[in-house]
């Protein structure tokens, strides 16, 4: 099955050519991604990756730009952190349509993991709703944003202080 994401990365200092970027990345077997340079300092690589599962489709890329551009830290894993209209275009919706089913399923629609002016859900937890209450959505779809947000999660885990993690845990879950 293909499965479609982007990877996104902060580089160092020492990569700043971005057509030698390029070449590293198809060399070591990115020949299936578009590749993003248009902001200095960062890059984006978005697959259409062949695989098995979209974890396997994943941890290969995560594998594959690791080996092209070692000294690159993600930035984050995509899609996951979406705002609405992410969410409709995702599965073919308008995003007023998407909007009256936030408004009209409030005890169960998912809460926004960020809530403001730009509110944010991870995509997973929305698809995984939709799917439940009625919407067909693409089992691929699913599951690469669940790999996603598993990955963004595993991620920001690493910057958690484990005794302050221990404090909240009960309080937050």
């Amino acid at each position: 099955m293909e499965y479609s994401f982007t990877l996104r990365y902060q580089l160092s200092p020492n990569d700043n050519n971005p057509d030698a970027l390029v070449e590293r990345l198809y060399e070591a077997g990115c020949d299936d991604a578009i590749v993003g340079t248009g902001v200095a300092g960062r890059i984006a690589v978005a697959f259409d990756r062949e695989a098995e599962s979209a974890m396997d489709a994943i941890m290969s890329a995560l594998a594959d730009v690791k080996r092209a551009i070692p000294s690159a830290t993600l930035i984050e894993a995509a899609p996951d952190l979406v705002g609405l209209t992410d969410i409709a275009d995702a599965i073919g919706m308008s995003r007023q349509n998407m909007r009256k089913l936030m408004i009209g399923h409030p005890e169960s629609f998912p809460p926004p993991v960020h809530e403001g002016a730009s509110s944010l859900w991870h995509l997973c937890e929305v698809l995984l709703w939709m799917n439940g209450n009625g919407y067909e959505i693409e089992r691929a779809l699913i599951e690469t944003a669940s790999t996603t947000m598993q990955a963004n999660l595993a991620m920001r885990v690493r910057n958690a202080i484990p005794a302050m993690e221990r404090r909240f845990r009960p309080l937050v879950a």
